[in-house]
């Protein structure tokens, strides 16, 4: 059929006087022929891009689940669209030109090329879609994934420049692989970094060590934020001073580090701190004292000892208060309790949990006990043991020159 075609044209063109000797017009069949497969090309693809590519867009956005919706994206279906006239190309050429060894030959090579590329596209792009729909799956939207992610598209993009090679040389894919293979220690140096990031990443998604939106701690580095980005060669750290730190993942699985995510997953989160008593100021109770706390709903434990201490007093005392406040947490552990004795007072420890986990409110708190305890101690007689100040020097200077 294409014979009796390029012989019709043939017979027009010499009649009106475009004569040209055989090899010119094999040449000029050629051409034709390869116009006539990119036309086909073009319009199938016109076709794809026009009529199949909207049908399956409505129908994507007609279905109730969304898992379509990002698979089946607008970079997913315009790759698709680019990939159908290379493949058409392909095939056609392969037929057309059966019997132009030559032809057939490079232009097989270059629509290969041209597919390959668009292939590797194509991955490209659904491997984002895959990314973009983990995100939005519960279990692995905080999983550090970008970095595999990333590597895959590596790994597809490297499997597509070895394609495009073994076309350009003639070669088996499987002969470039093993002569890298014999390279391998020189790429292993050049993607040093990318490779102990990947290991690194796999790691700490597989022992669920960190996550984007994490907050941690690595006083050695300065590290103290929120974890804003993992991928294959950096984590990204914002700091609470506004500073962004960056440190390779290796770094986060050789050395440790405080993550406080469970503390922000819990119920509350933790305050423990303490203050020292003078222990000049512990002592028996008063009979005036006991019968003034006597009516007391917090003292009614203690009402049965024969001769209550001030420290334990004012402990059950600011125990009962802490337990009745609106923003400390009843569900975890309560406690108030006294360390070691030192040359510095009896340190007295403060032991509870804040039930808003939010750095302003959990410090507003804190802030607002402790200056509490301050101001109640004196009621229960009790001192807190402080170094003497220019203050405390210059009274007892005063009462000297009194006396």
């Amino acid at each position: 059929m294409n014979e009796e075609i390029f012989q019709s044209l043939d017979k027009w063109m010499r009649l009106h006087g475009y004569g040209m000797d055989a090899e010119s017009m094999d040449t000029f069949h050629c051409i034709l022929a390869l116009l006539a497969v990119l036309l086909v090309a073009y319009l199938v693809g016109l076709l794809c891009r026009r009529v199949f590519l909207p049908i399956v867009a409505k129908v994507v956005a007609k279905t109730k689940a969304t898992w379509d919706d990002y698979l089946l994206n607008p970079p997913v279906l315009r790759s698709i669209a680019r990939l159908v006239p290379a493949l058409a190309t392909y095939v056609l050429v392969t037929f057309v030109f059966y019997g132009e060894p030559l032809w057939r030959d490079f232009l097989q090579r270059a629509s290969l090329i041209w597919l390959i590329v668009v292939g590797v596209r194509f991955f490209t792009a659904f491997v984002s879609s895959v990314y973009e729909l983990s995100n939005q799956h519960e279990e692995l939207r905080n999983r550090p994934l970008k970095g595999v992610y990333q590597m895959l598209k590596i790994v597809f993009i490297s499997i597509g420049i070895i394609g495009v090679v073994s076309v350009l040389i003639g070669k088996s894919p499987l002969a470039l692989f093993t002569a890298l293979g014999a390279a391998a220690t020189v790429l292993m140096l050049i993607f040093k970094d990318t490779i102990t990031g990947l290991v690194a990443g796999v790691q700490l998604s597989a022992n669920d060590m960190l996550r984007p939106g994490d907050w941690i701690k690595m006083p050695r580095l300065g590290i103290d934020g929120v974890v804003t980005e993992v991928n294959l060669t950096i984590v990204k750290v914002l700091n609470w001073d506004n500073t962004v730190t960056t440190i390779p993942p290796y770094t986060l699985v050789s050395d440790s580090f405080e993550n406080w995510r469970v503390m922000q997953e819990s119920g509350g989160r933790r305050v423990k701190r303490s203050v020292n008593i003078d222990m000049q100021s512990v002592r028996f109770c008063t009979s005036e004292e006991l019968d003034a706390w006597r009516k007391e709903e917090w003292f009614a434990p203690l009402a049965g000892e024969n001769e209550p201490v001030n420290l334990h007093v004012f402990r059950a005392y600011f125990t009962h208060w802490l337990s009745r406040h609106p923003r400390v947490n009843q569900d975890l552990m309560l406690m108030i309790r006294q360390l070691q004795p030192t040359g510095e007072g009896l340190p007295l420890e403060i032991y509870f949990f804040s039930s808003d986990r939010r750095w302003v409110p959990y410090e507003m708190l804190q802030a607002e006990v402790f200056e509490y305890l301050l101001a109640v101690l004196p009621r229960f007689g009790l001192r807190v043991f402080q170094f003497p100040s220019g203050l405390d020097v210059q009274m007892l200077t005063g009462g000297k020159k009194e006396d």
